[in-house]
């Protein structure tokens, strides 16, 4: 039977024969780069003749070899972490609090950084959750109901009291700034709250507050939190944003507040983010405006960041001793962090009876009932911690990860 011709002028036989082709040269390409890159890797006096000619018979897999390397070692760089020593700290931390006094309006931006210190780990340090699972290795099992406002976070909060800050916009999804005392309308939480599911049906959106991280059962494009709304029957839903979402509720998020706070700002105080994600937001870095009327950019991160040429200054420092050091420059006194003042246990409502058994996150414990034990619901939270939810997310990748290798 003669060979059916194709479309584009070649038979099956000749189509074939072309993949193959292409498949023999792909398979020589990658002999080529092991090869080559085994030769590349010796001390150049110690490459024979031969591997000298065979290098110089491939320049393009040298070249392209040499720029890959170069990207890794770009790449390293941007992940180690850098520290002021103990005087151009204090230096700089004059720097940036003299800047604050002289400020009219100052926003600060806030991101995992600020919260490793309440044991959450953050996503792209060293220790942190992507680079960990980018390594293959397990996360570390954390409880977030045991995490508690930071020094950071109790300085944000009474600086705003003080009317030093103005608006803070933050990615984390812990609670800690409204558990810190900072007042909602202060606060734009983009990426929203573990502690709280809305019901969209209502009108206006209706909010419910709870002692423990109602996202369990929730993920990418997956919200329903498994319970319903008291008034309307209507499902609750989360208000997490994830990757490859784009937030619509109106609170916590308070996009138009973070938009209003960046407009307004002439001073930003980066903390403890890599704004990998932040700099996506045009709305917050206001680049229509000229460079000399845009707010000026203040850094606080141990790694590199994406607008750390645009800084006026970067500090290279934990938060919690930056933020130590400018307190005390600042004449501001640090609060402590008071569970009996902590207003979820205020605002938080409580479950019906038939929703008892619609979560197992380990409870916030209310600061009247925290001499009474409970090592039952301890155990409960161990299982809990690595399962499903904005954060438990991590761990069950990691698991799989294990399993698989």
């Amino acid at each position: 039977m003669a060979s059916q011709t194709q479309p584009n002028g070649l038979s099956r036989a000749e189509r074939k024969a072309l993949e193959k082709a292409k498949l023999v040269q792909k398979e020589t390409q990658r002999n080529n780069f092991k090869l080559v890159g085994r030769i590349l890797k010796k001390a150049e006096c110690e490459r024979t003749e031969e591997e000298h000619a065979l290098l110089k018979g491939h320049e393009d897999t040298v070249q392209e070899l040499s720029k890959r390397q170069a990207r890794r070692n770009i790449l390293k760089r941007k992940q180690e972490e850098l520290f002021d020593d103990e005087e151009d700290l204090r230096t700089k931390v004059k720097q940036l609090a003299e800047a604050m006094r002289q400020a009219r309006h100052v926003v600060i931006y806030t991101g995992a950084g600020i919260s490793t210190a309440a044991s959450i780990p953050d996503y792209r340090g060293p220790n942190g959750v992507w680079t960990q699972l980018q390594k293959g290795r397990a996360i570390r099992y954390t409880d977030l109901s045991e995490a508690e406002p930071t020094l950071t976070h109790m300085c944000i909060q009474m600086l705003h009291k003080v009317k030093m800050v103005q608006h803070v916009v933050s990615q984390n999804c812990d609670g800690l700034h409204l558990r810190s005392g900072l007042p909602r309308h202060a606060l734009s939480e983009l990426h929203g709250n573990m502690f709280i599911e809305v019901c969209v049906s209502c009108s206006p959106v209706r909010e419910v507050i709870r002692l423990f991280d109602v996202t369990e059962r929730t993920a990418l494009h997956r919200h329903a939190t498994g319970r319903r709304c008291a008034h309307c029957r209507g499902e609750l839903r989360d208000t997490i944003v994830h990757f490859g979402e784009r937030g619509t509720l109106e609170q916590p998020l308070n996009w138009k507040g973070a938009a209003k706070a960046a407009e307004q700002a002439d001073l930003i105080l980066c903390l403890g983010s890599s704004l990998k994600v932040l700099k996506k937001y045009a709305c917050l870095w206001c680049m229509n405006k000229t460079a000399a009327k845009r707010a000026n950019l203040y850094i606080v991160n141990l790694q590199w960041t994406p607008k750390d040429d645009l800084a006026t200054l970067k500090i290279h420092g934990k938060c919690d001793d930056v933020m130590r050091l400018l307190m005390k420059e600042l004449g501001v006194e640090i609060p402590t962090y008071n569970r009996f003042e902590d207003p979820i246990f205020s605002s938080a409502t409580s479950l019906r009876p038939d929703e008892e058994d619609s979560h197992s996150r380990k409870t916030l414990v209310p600061p009247a009932a925290m001499e009474v034990s409970n090592s039952d619901s301890t155990v409960q939270a161990d299982e809990a911690g690595v399962q499903g939810g904005w954060f438990g997310r991590g761990y069950s990748k990691a698991r799989k990860k294990r399993k698989t290798t």
